[in-house]
């Protein structure tokens, strides 16, 4: 065991991260998301691929792809809003909106709302310099968006 520890500590990971880029921080919020309830239920990675590929042009396979390395970042990312600054960084008010609109409708895809999910998007949404005005209008954009877009 303590060998274990020893090896983990010391030795790189195998496959390097991919670099955080913006469709990875994109990616990277969406499954933090999805995961801030404790669950990664299916209908939410779904709803996160067909996001992926509206949003980038993507194949299944290639937002599948994108996913998965978004997935391998956020497991590593602290909670520090560095995917929320980039995005922030690099988009104006009303693509960050946009932003805030594929979270919400990745938090509601699996029809259950929790209180977890709504407090990460309060926080999210800060970090991506949007109001709470913004957050309630996000919302009701996801809940009546067509579920079978993005």
């Amino acid at each position: 065991m303590f060998t274990d520890l020893l090896n983990r500590l010391f030795h790189s990971d195998p496959a390097p991260l991919p670099e955080l880029d913006g469709r990875h921080a994109l990616a990277g919020l969406l499954v933090r998301t999805a995961k801030t309830d404790g669950q990664y239920a299916v209908e939410e990675i779904r709803r996160i691929d067909r996001i992926l590929a509206t949003t980038y042009g993507l194949n299944p396979v290639e937002a599948a792809r994108l996913r998965a390395g978004a997935e391998k970042l956020e497991s590593q990312a602290p909670e520090d809003g560095r995917f929320a600054n980039l995005i922030r960084e690099r988009l104006d008010r009303a693509h960050r909106e946009a932003v805030l609109v594929a979270m919400w409708r990745v938090a509601l895809s699996d029809g259950v709302e929790k209180a977890a999910e709504g407090a990460y998007l309060a926080r999210a949404s800060e970090r991506l310099g949007l109001d709470t005005e913004t957050i309630d209008r996000a919302r009701k954009a996801a809940e009546q968006a067509d579920p079978l877009q993005g």
